[in-house]
């Protein structure tokens, strides 16, 4: 390749360089470390083409300051805690939006498919949950305690166990991508045809009211996590299936290490979740209008995080990059 070809080719993309090296703070590390990879491939062409030219030089220099302020990033590490949940979590899950709606949708119509499963055969939930959990919940509703169930246990034990076994569930979800994102679209299935059949089962003996108060105080924001989850792991999955333009390991690198930020980003959900359903949720006397209240503050959270705010993050960065 002619170097004038070359440096037309590229030259669009080097200014952008600079600029992200000039305003390095307001950039993610995941970009800085993207930018300084092409840089310095950029620049490995050059020294072997035009090792004498003064394009070289400006390569290596302009390497040298992305390393530089990829370096000074790490050093940040306080400050990198904050722009992970503020900045990069939010980026990527703009990125991801379609997958995030792929993995809604397959929860929402996998949870219609056990209502309507239920309501055809009064039996099918015992398939799903099990013999003895139908049992017990029966039994409950006989007592007329029919949420006991979340009240099988010291408080303390049973966040941590619920907010440990909800974390697993999620990582599962992730990992399910390994096996590719029908996997994952799979697994999500699974869990929407439990949800669904069992709020069915609740329908059925006249306590749907009851059972979505109790369920979604805390599965509003466990269900959200793992639908979240569900988007972590189709992105995985599609990093091996839809490589692109890359080479398919490069693909799913790319998708592995969006993914993998995604689930992790579920984590604090999960926990809050295990606390809502550990300390809160068992106790069924409180209001309904103050149970409802949490369920809607959960809501406005997710829709607030995941959509809302993923898009004024990713304008923001758009109006930077266009100043620059």
């Amino acid at each position: 390749m002619k170097e004038l070809t070359f440096i037309r080719d590229n030259i669009d993309k080097w200014q952008k360089a600079e600029g992200v090296a000039e305003n390095a703070m307001a950039q993610s590390p995941d970009q800085l470390a993207d930018v300084y990879t092409d840089i310095t491939t950029d620049l490995a062409f050059a020294q072997t083409h035009y090792p004498e030219s003064r394009i070289t030089i400006y390569l290596n220099n302009l390497s040298q300051a992305l390393h530089g302020e990829i370096y000074r990033k790490k050093r940040e590490k306080w400050s990198r805690i904050i722009t992970f949940w503020t900045h990069e979590v939010p980026q990527t899950m703009y990125d991801a939006r379609w997958l995030l709606l792929a993995s809604f949708v397959i929860t929402v119509v996998s949870a219609l498919v056990g209502v309507i499963s239920q309501m055809a055969d009064a039996n099918f939930v015992r398939l799903i949950l099990g013999d003895d959990y139908v049992d017990m919940t029966l039994e409950n509703i006989s007592k007329g305690t029919p949420m006991a169930v979340y009240n099988g246990g010291a408080e303390t034990p049973m966040f941590l166990s619920i907010t440990i076994n909800n974390i697993m569930v999620a990582f599962i979800t992730f990992a399910m991508g390994l096996l590719t994102s029908i996997a994952t679209g799979w697994y999500l299935f699974r869990n929407g045809i439990m949800l669904g059949s069992f709020e069915a089962f609740f329908y059925q003996h006249g306590l749907l009211g009851e059972s979505m108060l109790a369920v979604f105080m805390h599965g509003t924001l466990e269900i959200s996590a793992i639908i979240v989850a569900g988007a972590a792991g189709i992105s995985l999955g599609n990093g091996f299936l839809f490589p692109g333009t890359y080479s398919r390991l490069e693909s799913f690198q790319r998708g592995a290490k969006r993914g993998l930020k995604i689930a992790v980003g579920t984590v604090p959900i999960f926990i809050t979740a295990g606390f809502i359903e550990g300390f809160v949720t068992r106790h069924t006397e409180v209001p309904d209008a103050i149970r409802l209240s949490v369920i809607l503050l959960s809501l406005a959270f997710v829709i607030f995080y995941y959509v809302i705010w993923p898009r004024r993050v990713h304008n923001k960065q758009n109006k930077t990059d266009q100043k620059q």
